[in-house]
């Protein structure tokens, strides 16, 4: 067996450090070769194992010989590891497939690595928020640098699933409801964690395998339960739920995880459609689709057969390996000799696999990730955490920012002078700060929101500033601090115990206070007497949003409802900072509430970014990128939806025989795209180069943009654009670029969009991507709702 490994090592030797410069060129050629000639000393058995991805966690160094996988790794039924962290372990266990196998296929190892390893960022909903294609590219990239460091060579992200639902829990792993800004993330993304496109091989040990997820549809499962039933037209997928799937295609991941969810009634691990038409005939990828957990033996439960029929499926749909199920490795053996699986199918599987392998660079070195130097030296370092602070600052949306009463300013940037008491239940939890899906963070090495905030009190003076221009951290307002924090809990997260615990798994427990709802109210109101401004930490936890943490009242907790209204009534200035991973339900919060802000889960250093924020060392400038309904009955809600023929005119709350509801307006609470700044903006009318757009040209618009107010800041200039005659019915708006720009106070830009016939393009009903002339409207502004608008015709 060593002398065949010491055979195939000599043999790589040759082919990728033996190359001469034109041999380089023509590297895909010697991987191909490599590839054929591998798939030729493959047993049938071990080919199926190279499709097999079991999980485990359990193995550990001096134990990895022993265990139950270790046998099936030696018998070639392993092709990658999932869940497996720590480089030592990895090495160990990559040891045994390297040179206890038959033919020393090295594995590959894979983790849920979503938004940051131990340095965490915000949680995607927030990072999309940004709307900072470079921050988001850099937290990708961080990320595989200290996932690699650990021995991770692939991660399951970016999740790029459009959710226009906010019941759905996984809307926090998203970016949600757009398509066009979704596909800019995806690729940022995609950029981050792999590098230049993955066209030949990842030579760099700091840069690991992508998986687009989760193909497709998910984000619209019914009634914004997990794992539903999903049903729509080809039409709305082409439009609105493939782009970013496509774009990250075209940035070159080398992988796609199928959806759990059926598409046109066949489970998307089934549908030869999605898998091979879609994404391979197409688009043209050239990875690998692998299933998520499960995803395989699930479809018995969906009615379409035995394990062994839907294994059979999901292969010859042109799925290439099984996460968990191990169906593969049980019954595709059969199926080949029964003639349902062809073994041309089950080659070209084995070869997609061998390739991302080869890609890896882990047949030239199966060590790559190995490395046991680079833990200390790349893992949760002090430059990883201080772009954390900085993108997590990004990433807060400024929902509301009024003046208390007897005051001419409004209440943020809270002054440095002065007694604050942080009350709530969500102020004093470490675990809980990362946010959900952050499975490989060191949870209570972060300080809760109280703890930093009062580490900053402390050394307020020695925190460092940025340079200006980027990020926009200003320098205090007097250069001494004189605050003094105090803190209650003030309430449970909810009443219920047993939703609470239901809230607060994995880790993340908020440690439920035994005393009554009342004694931690009264607690609260003796602590805020004290103080003169109140910062209420109220929200979601952690785990109330991701996979399997659907809801369907988006209010605030009950027991926290209470809480804020006994806050507010105390007549202090209060500042909600709203913990959550989905848009919430703030009818009474907006109306009541001076000021709003939106931290989502911020990630390892979210409360000193959070302090940044309310002392005004940042100003906040994150943009929604999912619309804040004013009611559970108005989901689904988004700012791209299609008029009624009998729409509700503009400014009007009910007509009857029109569009509407008897009991609220048609309007969200927040529309997409919208946030403050602790500035203001004025936006001029849009002005165009020309009314006529010639189908092979373009034309601009133009808006001047001025910062009105005290602050400096940034603005996201938006625009939109508007089919108003079509094949088909088009959206009353669609996002078709932005630019985000910094003002200083009184400083003014002019805006330029180029406009041309292909940002224009859609699928028609026959599916065809087509654009077509007539009139069209632009619309410019800083959210969805506040635009100014300009028409144009695209002529024949």
């Amino acid at each position: 067996m060593k002398k065949l490994f010491k055979r195939i090592t000599s043999l790589l030797t040759v082919t990728f450090l033996g190359m001469t410069a034109l041999q380089a060129q023509n590297a895909p050629l010697d991987m191909d070769r490599f590839v054929d000639a591998l798939l030729k000393r493959m047993t049938v058995d071990e080919k199926i194992g190279q499709l097999n991805l079991p999980v485990t966690g359990e193995i550990v160094t001096g134990q990895a010989k022993s265990s139950d996988i270790a046998g099936k790794i030696k018998r070639g039924e392993v092709g990658g590891i999932l869940n497996l962290t720590g480089v030592e372990r990895i090495r160990d266990v990559q040891k045994l497939a390297v040179e206890n196998s038959r033919l020393g296929i090295p594995l590959i190892f894979g983790l849920d690595v979503i938004h940051g390893y131990e340095t965490i960022f915000p949680i995607p909903l927030g990072l999309s928020c940004t709307w900072d294609m470079k921050s988001i590219e850099e937290s990708a990239r961080i990320a595989a640098i200290e996932a690699s460091a650990d021995g991770i060579s692939w991660t399951f992200s970016p999740m790029v699933d459009i959710s226009r639902d906010p019941r759905w829990g996984r809307v926090s792993e998203g970016s949600g409801e757009d398509p066009f800004l979704g596909s800019l993330i995806a690729q940022a993304m995609v950029k981050g964690y792999q590098g230049n496109k993955l066209s030949d091989q990842l030579k760099r040990d700091d840069e690991i395998l992508a998986c687009v997820k989760h193909f497709a549809l998910y984000g619209a499962a019914e009634g914004g339960r997990d794992y539903n039933t999903v049903d729509m037209s080809r039409q709305r997928m082409y439009n609105d739920y493939f782009p970013p799937f496509e774009a990250a295609i075209e940035a070159g991941v080398g992988s796609v995880m199928a959806a759990f969810n059926e598409v046109d009634g066949v489970p998307a691990t089934a549908s030869r459609w999605l898998m091979t038409d879609v994404l391979r005939d197409q688009w043209g990828f050239n990875g690998f689709v692998v299933t998520d957990y499960t995803g395989t033996m699930e479809m018995v439960d969906h009615g379409i057969g035995d394990l062994q029929t839907v294994t059979a499926r999901a292969i010859n749909a042109g799925v290439d390996m099984d996460m968990v199920s191990e169906g593969f490795v049980s019954t595709l053996k059969k199926s080949i000799q029964e003639g349902k699986v062809s073994m041309t199918t089950l080659n070209t599987a084995c070869r997609r696999i061998l390739v991302a392998k080869y890609k890896l660079g882990l047949f030239q070195d199966p060590y790559k990730y190995c490395n046991p130097k680079r833990p200390a030296r790349d893992i949760f370092t002090r430059e990883h955490r201080d772009v954390a602070r900085r993108i997590a600052a990004e990433s807060f949306v400024l929902l509301k920012n009024d003046a208390p009463a007897n005051s001419p300013h409004p209440v943020l940037p809270l002054p440095l002078q002065g007694t604050i008491a942080v009350i709530g239940p969500l102020a004093d939890t470490r675990s809980n700060m990362p946010g959900t899906w952050s499975v490989t963070a060191v949870l209570d090495r972060s300080p809760s929101l109280i703890e930093g905030l009062r580490e900053m009190v402390n050394r307020m003076d020695e925190m460092p500033l940025n340079q200006p221009g980027g990020p926009w951290y200003l320098p205090l307002m007097t250069t001494e601090a004189n605050i003094n924090l105090l803190y209650a809990k003030g309430s449970n997260l909810v009443s219920d115990a047993a939703y609470e615990e239901r809230a607060t798994m994995f880790g993340r427990s908020l440690h439920r206070d035994n005393r009554t709802d009342q004694q931690l109210l009264d607690e609260a109101l003796a602590t805020a007497k004290k103080a003169d401004i109140i910062v209420a930490a109220l929200g979601e936890s952690s785990e109330m949003s991701g996979e399997s943490s659907s809801r369907t009242n988006l209010e605030l907790p009950d027991v926290q409802q209470t809480l804020l209204k006994a806050l507010v009534a105390t007549g202090k200035p209060v500042v909600l900072v709203l913990f959550t991973g989905r848009p919430l339900i703030l009818n009474w919060e907006q109306a009541n509430v001076p000021a709003i802000l939106n931290v989502w889960f911020g990630g390892s250093e979210a409360a000193y970014a959070i302090g940044d924020v309310l002392f005004g060392r940042f100003i906040p400038g994150g943009k929604l990128t999912m619309t804040f309904p004013k009611s559970v009955g108005q989901i689904p809600l988004y700012y791209a939806h299609k008029n009624t023929g009998r729409p509700l005119k503009d400014g009007k709350w009910f007509e009857k025989f029109r569009s509407n509801y008897l009991d609220v307006d048609n309007d969200p609470l927040y529309p997409f795209g919208y946030g403050l700044s602790y500035t203001t903006f004025s936006f001029s009318d849009v002005q165009l180069s020309s009314n006529q757009l010639p189908m092979t040209g373009l034309i601009t618009a133009s808006v001047n943009v001025t910062n009105t107010g005290e602050y400096p800041g940034t603005e996201v200039v938006q625009l939109y654009t508007r089919d108003l005659v079509g094949s088909v019915t088009r959206p009353v708006k669609e996002l078709k670029g932005y630019q985000k720009i910094f003002l200083k106070p009184g400083e003014a830009q002019t805006v330029t969009f180029n406009i041309s016939p292909e940002m224009l393009k859609f699928y028609n009903y026959d599916l065809k991507y087509v654009v077509e002339p007539g009139d069209f409207q632009v619309m410019i502004g800083p959210n969805s709702r506040d635009v100014k608008l300009a028409q144009f015709t695209l002529t024949k």
